[in-house]
């Protein structure tokens, strides 16, 4: 059977996966920034909040476990760019008014 993987599906994967620093998910963070579907596989562009974020290497294998485990999806892939720079401004508004996702 034939599963079609939606964009919308990956967001609400990645609406579940937090920083572990801060207690927001990293969509309402604003690091996503780009999901390209192409048949099985997922590749999404995306930042952190510092080029030199501790916890990098763990947000990143989140992100690739976290979709890999999506029914359909084959491989994942994730590039971080920096380009443009994390700034705080990028945070959704509905993340702004929550003290507390987590």
């Amino acid at each position: 059977m034939l599963v079609v993987i939606t964009e919308e599906a990956v967001l609400e994967v990645l609406k579940n996966i937090y920083d572990p620093d801060i207690p927001i998910n990293i969509l309402d963070l604003g690091l996503i920034y780009g999901i390209d579907i192409e048949r099985s596989d997922v590749h999404i562009k995306m930042t952190l909040t510092a080029p030199h974020c501790p916890m990098s290497g763990v947000i990143v294998k989140n992100v690739k476990e976290k979709i890999e485990a999506m029914a359909g999806v084959n491989k994942a892939y994730v590039e971080l760019v920096w380009d443009p720079v994390w700034s705080p401004h990028m945070i959704s508004k509905e993340a702004m008014k929550k003290p507390d996702q987590k």
